[in-house]
């Protein structure tokens, strides 16, 4: 499915495909800080069918208790969240569900990672199948 994106105030615009039904919600301490809120909503799309539309957004790399580092980018201008992606030659991008003009068509999650980092009051479906770490 075609998906068009771009942040609150319209300067950064892009498009890619997803697979409607594969949304993931994360509760890591660090999606919850860089969000702003109890958890961020993502759907994965090919680097391949990513294009940037409008504007270049700016870029924060991300390094994980891991060590991992992942690309976030946002908008200078009104700060909204966009994507992450690897910090080389990226395979995937993650996209945040709530720059998605198709957002209501995804469907519900269908898994939840570092559950055991969930807010006491953040309920989800029963179905939705829940990962104590990064599956």
């Amino acid at each position: 499915m075609k998906v068009q994106g771009q942040c609150h105030c319209g300067a950064i615009a892009f498009e890619a495909d997803v697979e409607p039904g594969s949304m993931t919600v994360c509760h890591c301490t660090d999606c919850q800080t860089h969000s702003g809120s109890a958890f961020r909503a993502n759907i994965s799309a090919p680097a391949a069918s990513f294009r940037l539309l409008k504007g270049e957004p700016r870029t924060y790399v991300k390094t994980a208790a891991s060590g991992n580092q992942r690309v976030l980018a946002f908008c200078a201008h009104c700060g909204s969240p966009l994507y992450a992606c690897a910090t080389q030659e990226p395979t995937a991008y993650s996209l945040r569900i709530g720059t998605l003009r198709q957002r209501h068509e995804l469907g519900p999650p269908q898994r939840q990672i570092w559950a055991q980092r969930r807010l006491a009051w953040v309920a989800l479906p029963p179905d939705v199948e829940a990962f104590e770490g990064q599956p």
